[in-house]
């Protein structure tokens, strides 16, 4: 490319190539990306420690987006995070550790939404 700009300058690369460059520029610098998969929160208060198991989890939520161990325990995570250079970040997060039977031993949900 080094060697097409010396014999042609810069003038080589056309408008469809400065167009493209400009569009990744702007995605750039709003900085908008997501990380995660929606999920609704408006079931957590039904999970019960010690009852709830992973086939009633996958019915309220769907499958995880993200499974992890956690002391030699399963753990999933339901979450979608938000974020923007400009304006406000929106993240939430629903983390359930599952005891060696597949029952709730814990969880824990935060989110920034109101």
């Amino acid at each position: 490319m080094n060697n097409l700009l010396a014999k042609r300058g810069p003038r080589a690369f056309g408008f469809s190539s400065l167009l493209l460059v400009a569009s990744l520029a702007t995605t750039q610098l709003t900085g908008c990306f997501t990380v995660g998969q929606e999920f609704s929160p408006v079931r957590v208060p039904e999970i019960k420690v010690g009852q709830t198991r992973k086939q009633d989890i996958t019915e309220m939520f769907g499958t995880p987006w993200r499974t992890g161990m956690e002391d030699g325990k399963p753990t999933w995570t339901y979450g979608i995070y938000k974020y923007a250079l400009f304006g406000g970040n929106d993240s939430q997060d629903l983390l359930i550790r599952f005891d060696a039977q597949g029952v709730v031993r814990s969880y824990t949900f935060s989110s920034t939404r109101k």
